[in-house]
């Protein structure tokens, strides 16, 4: 019987290295050798798959990124598999290491369902509840009056319309099922038994919605008339929570709109920006069709200090940090320490990326 082989894990992430989560990773793992390195992130210069000298791929068996990459398979002989830090691969379309390789390629979906899906709702209710407008109030020191409030809503009955059920639509599902709202979910792919409604990839325990409960209704399609019956369904809120691919870029644009103007849904975009037609929205918001929006996401980003959507009534925007919290890195590592396992023990790895479909 021979000695089982040695895993050389090159960790090259935007983040300070977590030595106290490596130590337990060895531990579990001790046949691992681990290298890390502090790459930059997407806001600094030279941030890319080409930011790391490709001498250092030559002996790794796995990869854990965000963005760097080897230049190709031929450079990196001996991966098993590439693990992405983020549930996207749309910034690396292109790469030959997504389009001329099989290098096995798995994500950290389900890692930032939590945080996204607080973000969600917290920002859902602060429009709901006027709560930048009681900001104002508090810095002015001044009262108001409770005339201001009455069209307050609260979100018990409203209907949420959750475009992607994947592990961030999950956990929105379950916050808004459990604020007494009606879920209805959207997916590419038809969900129409209990077992096709299972969530297969990695969840963070007590989360999500593992056995696809919450939706009282489920829509399917990869067309715009599946869409539209689906945008139809009296949607108070909207979450987008798709990837961006080549069928998804705008996907949502003035006739997507018009269809939401019949209840002024309130539209949440966590996604990518380019999927919404940001000209499209903006004059949404100003003709009041929408009631508002929450938007993590623009296209493109930064969002240029002198562009409209900086001024559209009734939106929130934020820099695109609704996934990140001090323990997103912890978790990653957890999505990691699944896959080494099963890696080691011969079992298939988990949030395998379909390199078709882009995730």
């Amino acid at each position: 019987m021979g000695v089982p082989s040695i895993e050389r894990v090159l960790f090259a992430l935007p983040v300070p290295e977590p030595k106290e989560a490596l130590a337990r990773l060895k531990q579990k793992f001790p046949r691992i050798e681990t290298t890390w390195i502090t790459t930059a992130g997407p806001d600094k210069a030279g941030w890319g798959p080409g930011e790391l000298d490709k001498a250092i791929f030559a002996d790794k068996t796995v990869l854990v990124t965000l963005s760097a990459l080897p230049p190709t398979a031929a450079d990196a002989p001996k991966l098993k598999f590439i693990h992405f830090a983020g549930s996207g691969t749309n910034h690396i379309a292109g790469h030959s290491i997504l389009t001329d390789s099989t290098i096995p390629l798995t994500n950290s979906r389900g890692v930032a369902g939590p945080p996204i899906a607080e973000w969600v709702v917290m920002t859902a209710l602060v429009h709901n509840h006027k709560y930048n407008y009681l900001n104002e109030l508090q810095r002015e020191s001044a009262w108001g009056s409770l005339n201001d409030f009455w069209s307050v809503r609260d979100v018990v009955g409203q209907r949420i319309g959750i475009l992607g059920y994947g592990a961030i639509g999950r956990q929105v599902g379950r916050i808004a099922k459990a604020l007494g709202m009606d879920v209805v979910a959207f997916t590419a792919t038809p969900k129409d038994t209990p077992e096709k409604r299972k969530d297969i990839g990695y969840i963070v325990p007590g989360t999500g919605d593992p056995e696809g409960e919450y939706p009282s209704a489920w829509y399917h399609g990869l067309d715009k008339a599946s869409l539209h019956e689906f945008l139809k369904q009296d949607l108070d809120i909207i979450v987008v929570a798709l990837p961006l691919t080549d069928q998804t870029r705008h996907l949502f644009s003035a006739e997507e709109f018009e269809i939401l103007a019949s209840r002024k849904a309130f539209v949440s975009n966590i996604s990518r920006g380019a999927i919404l037609d940001q000209d499209a929205l903006v004059a949404a918001l100003e003709s009041g069709k929408l009631r508002g929006a929450a938007l993590d996401v623009t296209d493109p980003e930064p969002l240029p200090a002198d562009h409209p959507l900086w001024k559209a009534p009734n939106v929130i925007i934020t820099p695109h940090i609704s996934s990140i919290v001090g323990n997103y890195t912890e978790r990653v590592l957890g999505v990691v320490e699944l896959n080494l396992g099963r890696l080691l023990n011969g079992g298939e790895l988990v949030n395998l990326v379909d390199r078709e479909r882009g995730y």
